[in-house]
């Protein structure tokens, strides 16, 4: 006999729902059965399955061992983790956890091979006791946004249901404001907004931008918006403060090069010189392209009001750091040397 104790994540969902994520190897005819034969009980009483769970409920499972295991699957504890150092904690509560993550890593897994933002949070949440082998049965701490691999800076992950759902609701619902920092190529003196239409190229992973579109273009390209602040500027580049308003893949890459400003390191839409001056002298390997800011939106609900108007940065990383500090700015250097505390 096994007997669960339904957690937080899990108070709401359906008991038949619930029991095919615990145990997804088997058919749905299985579970009625159970139930009709009170082989599966709630709270020590027959039940149908359409009953909502609530925090607390106990489901017993008068079932084999050996059965449990056969239809529950490969047991999914945290495989790979990333030590603290490497993706720091920038704030946390019950519901969420916002993190600094290091550029080379993916914010989801895309293949078994490699960890992710994702792995570093489940394993954070193992180590810490907040999180237990049996709960990844039917709820998986998750990122509720994601950042490209070489891009540095603020990850938001929900740590329950709730969290991850209302995080990712913001990220969706564009309710919340998210500034970048890059360096790029070229002095710009004044703050502009770049506005047009961007599709993906699936096959070679670039973005493309358009300004306007034909009726048959329509169907493909999507509005795209990057407003940015000049913070300081020299002959040869400039510190841009970017304020990200639509969120497509590569946007602020694709505008930036667009107008004639590429990232520096940035390979794919970059000068490809003009990056190789600088990875000499400071090992660069990608963009410098940093999320630094998060501004979350005024009057929250409950349990999230404590995060109404709540600001998080993240430090830029040493590379950033180090260009940023050595670099002799013909203005701004105030502003500069502001955003690296």
């Amino acid at each position: 006999m096994k007997e669960i104790v339904v957690k937080e994540n899990d108070a709401g969902r359906r008991l038949d729902n619930y029991l095919k994520k615990y145990m997804p190897g088997a058919p749905g005819s299985f579970f009625y059965k159970m139930l009709r034969k009170k082989n599966i009980v709630l709270n020590g009483k027959k039940a149908s399955g359409q009953e909502r769970l609530k925090e607390q409920d106990t489901i017993k499972l008068f079932l084999s061992d050996e059965t449990i295991d056969k239809f529950s699957g490969k047991k999914q504890g945290p495989k790979e983790q990333t030590s603290p150092e490497e993706l720091p904690v920038i704030y946390e509560d019950r519901h969420i956890l916002v993190l600094n993550k290091p550029a080379g890593m993916l914010s989801q897994k895309a293949d078994s091979r490699e960890a992710s933002a994702v792995e570093y949070v489940t394993g954070y949440l193992f180590e810490k006791g907040e999180l237990h082998e049996e709960e990844l049965k039917t709820f998986h701490p998750g990122v509720c946004n994601r950042l490209d691999r070489n891009t540095s800076g603020l990850i938001v992950a929900g740590k329950s249901l709730l969290g991850l759902q209302v995080m990712s609701e913001l990220f969706k619902e564009r309710t919340l404001k998210k500034y970048y920092l890059c360096i790029v190529k070229g002095c710009i003196k004044e703050s502009a907004r770049i506005e047009g239409y961007l599709k993906k190229d699936e096959k070679t992973n670039r973005a493309f931008t358009e300004d306007s579109l034909s009726p048959e273009m329509k169907g493909e390209y999507r509005p795209a918006r990057t407003d940015f602040v000049p913070l300081a500027w020299c002959q040869e580049m400039t510190l841009l403060r970017v304020h990200l308003i639509t969120g497509r893949t590569h946007q602020i890459r694709a505008h930036l090069a667009g107008c004639g400003h590429p990232l520096l390191g940035d390979y794919k839409y970059g000068d490809k010189s003009f990056n190789e001056q600088y990875r000499k002298k400071y090992q660069i390997a990608s963009q410098l392209l940093h999320a630094y800011e998060l501004v979350l939106p005024e009057n929250m609900k409950e349990p999230f009001s404590g995060l109404s108007g709540k600001v998080f940065y993240a430090p830029v990383p040493p590379v950033f750091y180090k260009v940023i500090k050595e670099t002799v700015w013909q203005h701004g250097i105030q502003e500069a040397l502001g955003v690296l505390h």
